[in-house]
């Protein structure tokens, strides 16, 4: 009977493990599209010995889910902050369902599901709280302190190159890193298929659970919706994905590259300007947005005016003064920012 030793990494080995990487190899030789990216070799910033039971995306994917920041995403705004309902959207719950759906598509295009499971899931981790509210709250405090920018993505490939595991990082592949990197319409397409489904697949799915929240939270009622956007794209939103997804997917599959149609592109972008118009911009909206400048305001001047007030532990090594109280502020949660707030700013007299 064969049994399991260890191989030179100490990593256990038997015959599974031992011919993993190469039985994978031919499996995507035969199932994926020449446009997709295989999944060895991997390209690691730190060279590693290969998992006999994991492709190099399927442990980028296990060490982002394992990850403090990724466990912080469950108490992170979505759009609507702490509300008072469970079933709101919250940063976690987004990044689950940017995560299925791009699945969906990666494996109707017969791309990589594995690359694209693991930027999905990183995409988000560098958001602070309160979702783009605190983005630009954050941003600007920074530009006017020491004239640098905050850009979530960006953040979120700071996380898992230098602030997790003590500072060491992630080492997550490099076309993971890419697609982190490069999911926002604000930054360079990336440079995989994988990573454009991620990055197109984000819209999709915040435009249309942020109207699924809207709804909810009485700020709009669905027959506020523009009629021309929903007549092509569905009365649901689940029909709404659906119409989405086909299109894309179909569009895709004949372009090579990850697309949309005209119509049903300019259908989303209507309904995405109605809801910056209506719930992201909206008289609700520019109520919170005040509240979330003073909290964030207060704590970053409170910082940024004595460093070592910033606790350790949220920066790497080396960390710049503006890196210092960037990365311990977009590490909060929406609770515990609010929480620091209330024993920095409130009186104890008043405190509770």
């Amino acid at each position: 009977m064969t049994g399991i030793n260890s191989n030179p990494s100490g990593h256990p080995s038997g015959p599974i493990a031992s011919n993993f990487e190469q039985r994978i190899r031919e499996v995507e030789a035969i199932s994926l599209s020449p446009l997709a990216t295989p999944s060895y070799p991997a390209d690691r910033e730190r060279p590693e010995s290969p998992c006999g039971l994991r492709t190099p995306f399927q442990r980028d994917r296990d060490r982002i889910v394992h990850s403090k920041a990724f466990r912080r995403l469950k108490h992170k705004t979505q759009v609507f902050v702490a509300p008072l309902g469970d079933h709101y959207r919250t940063r976690l719950t987004h990044t689950i369902e940017v995560t299925q759906i791009s699945r969906t598509v990666a494996r109707a295009l017969s791309l990589n599901e594995d690359l694209t499971e693991a930027i999905g899931l990183g995409h988000d981790l560098g958001h602070p709280p309160f979702g783009h509210i605190g983005e630009d709250v954050l941003d600007r405090c920074l530009q006017k302190r020491w004239d640098r920018e905050f850009r979530h993505y960006n953040h979120s490939l700071r996380i898992v190159e230098s602030i997790e595991r003590e500072g060491q990082g992630l080492n997550l592949t490099a076309t993971v890193r890419d697609g982190i990197a490069h999911h926002s319409g604000r930054s360079d397409i990336p440079q995989t298929l994988e990573g454009r489904i991620v990055r197109l697949v984000d819209r999709v799915a915040y435009l249309n659970h942020d109207i699924d929240d809207a709804v909810r939270a009485g700020v709009i009622d669905p027959a506020d919706l523009p009629a021309g956007p929903i007549e092509v794209l569905g009365d649901t939103g689940a029909e709404r994905i659906d119409t989405l997804i086909h299109d894309l997917v179909e569009r895709s599959a004949v372009e090579g590259n990850i697309v949309q149609g005209d119509e049903v592109a300019e259908a989303m972008d209507q309904l995405r300007t109605f809801m910056f118009d209506r719930v992201y911009l909206g008289p609700e909206a520019r109520r919170e947005h005040s509240r979330i400048e003073s909290v964030i305001t207060t704590l970053f001047d409170y910082y940024a005016d004595d460093l070592t007030r910033v606790p350790s532990g949220g920066s790497p090594d080396g960390a710049e003064p503006a890196e210092l109280v960037m990365d311990w502020i977009a590490g909060m949660t929406d609770r515990y920012c609010i929480r620091t707030f209330e024993d920095i700013a409130v009186p104890a007299a008043f405190a509770p």
